[in-house]
């Protein structure tokens, strides 16, 4: 009995089956990081290269204009402790801080709190709630000079009834600056707080009513311990919010009146662009700089080691 063997046909096979591509080669054996070697490039020339120029400045008396320039070391320095006006913007600066960082986290926590439950609206509101903060600093500027127009029949006055000059007042100057900049962004810390609330098991809301725990004191003892990373986050953005803001101040008042609500960016502002002291405007950034780096890096040692204990 004879067998007949069948040549099969050879099967095709992709070009690139015999050997590995060279894009499949470039990932499998180089280097993680070169991957991000353009984004770097790109942060060093835009971010780090001006951030190390600006140091270098910092200890200069450069004007802004031209390559005429001399070593002063630390004159710049020397100058801002002598200058009664910037550190005038300092107490100016950490009072704001202050002021918005309660602020606008309690009515962020408020508010979250009060679209996080069971409404009809709560999705409108929402929306309604967040939306200043998509706004520009400047255009919320404009609009809360006429909220603030002295005019008793205008504005904030004619609907509280009252005779405030809210932004030509030097003891209400600053805190109307505060109160705008509450409005503008207590909706973004409403946004994380909310999300923090999200992130809540129901299972142990439902624990803590079996066992008779009233509304408040599911709060104090179950939802704030586990909002303590959204309090993180909030107080850390609110904190670096305020310690250089600029917009909404310059906008809205100058660092008027007088110097009542000067900050700190202010002042380097109008030391660099208004007097031409480039030097000393850069000695300015670069405290201001380490001020926001200290503070943060306190703060946030302080809030991740309650995150850990809560």
């Amino acid at each position: 009995m004879t067998h007949l063997t069948v040549d099969k046909p050879p099967r095709s096979r992709p070009a690139s089956a015999g050997r590995p591509g060279r894009l499949r080669r470039f990932s499998a054996t180089s280097p993680s990081w070169l991957f991000a070697a353009p984004a770097l490039l790109v942060y060093a020339v835009v971010v780090l290269y001006p951030a190390a120029s600006g140091v270098v400045y910092a200890f200069t008396d450069w004007s802004g204009i031209g390559q005429d320039m001399s070593f002063v070391g630390a004159a710049n320095f020397l100058t801002l402790l002598d200058d009664e006006q910037a550190m005038g913007s300092i107490g100016n600066t950490l009072l704001l801080t202050l002021a918005i960082v309660a602020v606008q986290n309690g009515v962020g926590l408020l508010l979250a709190l009060g679209v996080h439950a069971k409404l009809r609206s709560r999705a409108l509101l929402r929306v309604v709630f967040f939306s200043p903060v998509v706004v520009s600093p400047v255009m919320v500027a404009f609009l809360w000079k006429y909220v603030y127009n002295p005019d008793p029949s205008a504005g904030l006055n004619g609907l509280l009834g009252l005779e405030v000059d809210w932004l030509g007042d030097p003891s209400v100057a600053l805190w109307s600056i505060a109160g705008m900049v509450v409005w503008q962004y207590a909706g973004y810390s409403m946004v994380i707080f909310l999300a923090g609330l999200e992130g809540v098991p129901r299972e142990l809301h439902e624990a803590a009513m079996i066992d008779g725990a009233g509304t408040f004191q599911r709060f104090r003892y179950v939802t704030w311990p586990l909002l303590a990373p959204a309090l993180t986050i909030n107080l850390m953005l609110s904190t670096i919010g305020g310690l250089k803001l600029f917009d909404q101040v310059f906008a809205a008042t100058n660092g008027g009146p007088g110097y009542a609500t000067e900050t700190l960016s202010t002042v380097l502002y109008k030391q660099a662009f208004v007097f031409g002291k480039f030097g000393y405007s850069t000695a300015i950034a670069l405290v201001l700089a380490l001020f926001v780096a200290a503070v943060s890096l306190v703060q946030i040692s302080y809030l991740r080691s309650r995150e850990v204990a809560s």
